[in-house]
């Protein structure tokens, strides 16, 4: 591209992202002082949480922008609690630069942790709240916090990890009572009760989020991510998503991951009221959902499945015509899910596509699903998708190969050192897909999975994708085991819809029928259930022990 096309390049992005941000309605008509005093704090904090919730305190002060199990929460209220936590920390020697794990479910206290790390210029850390407690202490040795900030249900999960570091129950459960003295930690609420409102300077570095990677194959990483330059990001999300200003949405994705965090963030530039609850029930998200009218779902794949297990008289007792939008990400979202979703609740349906490390990739709308199920979508504007080879080449069209992202969201490198293979300035998500005669994006598998099997190079997704089409199949995993024959050969687990509903030998058939012999597996393995994670991502390690000759 030469300059002058690169240039023009930058305002016909720059000229639709205004177009893109007006539409939602992050851009409207207002009363100049209020414009100015915007644009001040805007310029003050950056594209930040601190941003966002100051300026929805300038902008709409009065309106709900968060409401959870303990009420609601004004845009006034939330600017004044992290104002408050920010100076009661600031007090207590933290400070810009420092880190604070996070370990909360979707409540205000991760909201109140989130904002006022962003106020004071320090780098929040969200741990999974999966995590087994020595996870927990070996990234918070890894990662060097200063204080953790956590929901009382893991106390005992930090113990070892919060040797000499502060700590902070964000939430507490209210039958038990809150922690009490000599060994208790300090509740947030208290800290913000007892805390000074009054508006902090903004920290000359602004604070880094670090968010870790799933951890399906391994042990989770720390992506270390900057603040956005611009808003321009948002708007590339905005443009495939119709996510509009001012509407309730439930997050139930927990937001300590890329997906529920994306929602966190957008909502706040979007002054979005955010309905949250701690713990994901079915029934409990329709009924929030029809209880505020909430236009926008986000949830991960696992979610929907969970939600259409209910029987339909269960979910026709809900009023949910106010929704818009259902965002799916996380996790590989199967064709015939995302129909069934579509067939039940309207064409609502968006699917994401990136990782932790280049934030998003594709977004496939619901035009999208329902022509090509199983697609991951198209890049939206602002952001490059390109395949390349083992050697570095771009691929044709329909041929596999190793999947690059370039966009502003690309993370900077693992906190642990380290980073994603890059070439031509496009980062690899780790996986392999391939597009189709529509230029929409399926991908095939993690690039670490290919297994070599008598020769011939097989992806597990392909299985795993056929046998989700299975009328008997509720859920399956491939994964690669050792074969003395073939060098490799698959083995699936695999979920049915009730107990005896298919056998190995009719599986094994139905795959030969459509797919290439040596992409049989070796063996069936029948499961209540498959491992997964709080993204709903199988926990393909797992797996792999299990399939192991001591795991067995």
């Amino acid at each position: 591209m030469s300059p002058v096309e690169h240039v023009l390049e930058l305002i016909l992005n720059r000229a639709q992202a205004v177009k893109v941000l007006a539409e939602a309605g992050v851009i409207r008509p207002m009363r100049p002082e209020r414009a100015v005093q915007m644009a001040a704090t805007m310029l003050r904090w950056g594209p930040t949480p601190a941003a966002g919730y100051t300026i929805s305190n300038v902008r709409r002060p009065d309106k709900v922008g968060i409401v959870d199990e303990l009420g609601t929460l004004t845009f006034r209220e939330i600017h004044e609690r992290t104002n408050a936590l920010a100076n009661a920390w600031s007090d207590l020697g933290i400070g810009e630069g420092d880190g604070v794990a996070i370990l909360c479910r979707n409540h205000r206290g991760f909201v109140d942790a989130t904002v006022a790390c962003s106020k004071l210029g320090a780098n929040a850390l969200y741990l999974n709240t999966m995590f087994a407690g020595p996870q927990i202490t070996d990234v918070c040795k890894r990662e060097k916090p200063k204080a953790i900030v956590y929901d009382q249900e893991f106390e005992g999960l930090i113990q070892e990890a919060g040797r000499r570091r502060k700590r902070f129950v964000a939430w507490f459960d209210g039958e038990a009572g809150p922690p009490t003295p000599p060994s208790a930690d300090p509740l947030l609420e208290d800290l913000i009760a007892q805390g000074d409102t009054a508006d902090l300077v903004p920290p000359a570095e602004k604070g880094r989020v670090v968010i870790l990677t799933s951890g399906t194959t391994g042990t989770p990483k720390g992506a270390n991510r900057s603040q956005p330059k611009s808003l321009a990001p948002a708007a590339g999300f905005l443009s495939k998503i119709p996510l509009r200003a001012e509407e309730p949405w439930m997050v139930a994705a927990p937001m300590f991951h890329s997906w529920g965090f994306a929602h966190f963030t957008l909502g706040m530039a979007l002054g979005a009221q955010l309905v949250l609850r701690r713990k994901f029930d079915p029934e409990g998200t329709l009924s929030a959902m029809a209880q505020h009218e909430c236009t926008t779902l986000a949830v991960v794949p696992v979610m929907l499945s969970r939600i259409l297990e209910l029987p339909p008289e269960t979910i026709d007792r809900y009023d949910l015509r106010a929704l818009r939008v259902i965002g799916a990400s996380g996790s590989a979202l199967p064709g015939p899910l995302a129909n069934e979703v579509m067939d039940r609740f309207g064409d609502v349906l968006y699917n994401l596509y990136g990782s932790t490390e280049v934030a998003w990739a594709t977004i496939a709308q619901p035009r999208d699903l329902r022509a090509a199920p199983g697609t991951a979508g198209k890049p939206p504007f602002g952001t490059i998708v390109k395949l390349y080879d083992d050697d570095g080449h771009e691929v044709a069209e329909g041929e596999t190969g190793r999947i690059f992202v370039g966009n502003e969201l690309v993370f900077d490198g693992y906190t642990g050192g380290g980073n994603k293979d890059i070439i031509n300035g496009l980062m690899s998500t780790g996986d392999v897909g391939h597009f189709d005669e529509g230029h929409r994006l399926f991908v095939d598998g993690r690039d670490d999975e290919m297994i070599v099997s008598g020769g011939e190079n097989v992806f597990p997704r392909e299985v795993e994708d056929l046998l989700s089409h299975h009328e008997s199949v509720d859920e399956a995993a491939v994964v690669g085991v050792d074969d003395p024959k073939f060098g490799q050969r698959l083995r699936a687990f695999v979920v049915c819809t009730e107990d005896g509903a298919v056998g190995e030998d009719e599986l094994k058939a139905y795959i030969k029928e459509n797919l290439a012999s040596y992409k049989v597996p070796r063996e069936i393995v029948f499961l209540d259930e498959l491992p997964r994670n709080a993204t709903g991502k199988v926990l393909k390690r797992e797996l792999v022990v299990e399939s192991s000759p001591r795991g067995r």
